[in-house]
């Protein structure tokens, strides 16, 4: 993966206005898809230039320190999918516990933990916690697999990612993180998983401000970076390891990898 590649834009020319120049950039409009000419004067496209840069180098600087981190831990997609909903509110190690149980039991796949009541369920995963709560939210995204894609991630994978992200948030106890989760993790699609690690960096960094809500952060990401799954996965990733090894609670900004990252507030959450 290595050094992430610079964004990529075509300069149609420029055009006069007063005493502005603004940059013209020809083919299609991000926000609506027409064809056509999208206006930038100059200081916009230095800030967007300056916030990917940024973006760049924190991956970069992580990436060097700390090296690949090789996540998703899972042997299968359906792993991915079920960690996703069992990690929330809890720790991976009780996560990890719950899949290994499951596997032992050979109960691991779609239709086979479909096919079990909630009170089954939710005793195997009870190392999980809030193993009702979980065991419900569970069942819903089981339902909606083997309902909607016969349990076929192949199938799944198939369908365009937006329209996909949509049909997950409407499984009910699937959130916006758990959702881009799966859709990342899980089925290759290029959505940032945006959790409290990457809002507590980000914010202590003064690049996002801690208020940021989960769209505008991810929002961000996208506006800013490449629209690559394995930079995203491995980008993620390497901001997890950072806020359990360095950017704590009670941060320890010493031996952080980004101690000398300038912290100059960006302009905006765009």
């Amino acid at each position: 993966m290595g050094i992430l590649a610079p964004l990529k834009k075509r300069y149609h020319g420029y055009v006069s206005q007063g005493d502005k120049r603004t940059v013209v950039l020809r083919g299609r409009n991000r926000c609506n898809g027409a064809a056509g000419y999208v206006s930038l004067t100059g200081q916009a496209c230095r800030v967007k230039a300056a916030k990917a840069s940024l973006l760049k180098k924190i991956y970069n600087v992580l990436l060097c320190s700390l090296g690949p981190q090789h996540w998703w831990p899972a042997q299968t997609p359906f792993e991915v999918m079920v960690g996703a909903i069992l990690v929330q509110n809890t720790n991976w190690t009780n996560v990890e516990r719950v899949i290994s149980h499951l596997k032992a039991r050979r109960l691991l796949t779609a239709k086979k933990l479909n096919a079990l009541d909630v009170e089954r369920l939710a005793l195997l995963i009870r190392p999980a916690g809030y193993f009702n709560v979980k065991a419900q939210r569970l069942k819903h995204f089981l339902t909606f697999f083997c309902d909607h894609y016969d349990a076929d991630v192949r199938r799944m994978k198939l369908r365009d990612g937006a329209q996909l992200r949509q049909e997950l948030l409407g499984v009910h106890g699937i959130g916006p993180e758990t959702a881009d989760s799966i859709l990342l993790y899980a089925l290759d699609k290029p959505f940032f998983v945006i959790d409290n690690y990457t809002q507590r960096i980000f914010a202590r960094h003064k690049i996002l401000n801690h208020d940021t809500c989960y769209q505008d952060a991810q929002q961000f990401f996208h506006r800013h970076l490449s629209r690559d799954v394995k930079v995203y996965n491995e980008y993620h990733a390497l901001l997890v390891r950072l806020a359990k090894d360095f950017c704590r609670k009670k941060p320890l900004c010493v031996q952080c990898p980004l101690q000398s990252l300038p912290k100059t507030r960006c302009v905006n959450n765009n």
